[in-house]
């Protein structure tokens, strides 16, 4: 049943599944690092690990740019640009103290 969604053939390209991945990464960060109690932050040797899935997510992302220009591209292009600021964010709160 669920060999039917591309998001879980790893060998297709899915856009949704990079997403997900950055989305997820960025989300467990701020989990990791206190960010409810803003008075608590803190960084954590635990924020490798989404920092490694914010890493594929943006693998993911790059490989549905195609090699003609078009809207598709530009969307693509902007989520990377989002994947981007969502590894620096992690590694903001990475080195964190």
């Amino acid at each position: 049943m669920l060999r039917g969604f591309p998001i879980f053939r790893l060998r297709q390209r899915s856009l949704a599944r990079g997403i997900l991945l950055s989305l997820g990464a960025f989300a467990a960060s701020l989990l990791l690092a206190g960010f409810p109690r803003i008075e608590d932050i803190h960084g954590s040797c635990w924020q490798i690990l989404p920092l490694a899935t914010a890493v594929w997510g943006m693998v993911e992302t790059a490989r549905c740019l195609r090699r003609k220009w078009s809207l598709y591209h530009a969307g693509v292009l902007v989520l990377l640009y989002s994947d981007l600021m969502i590894l620096a964010a992690i590694v903001a709160l990475l080195v964190l103290t």
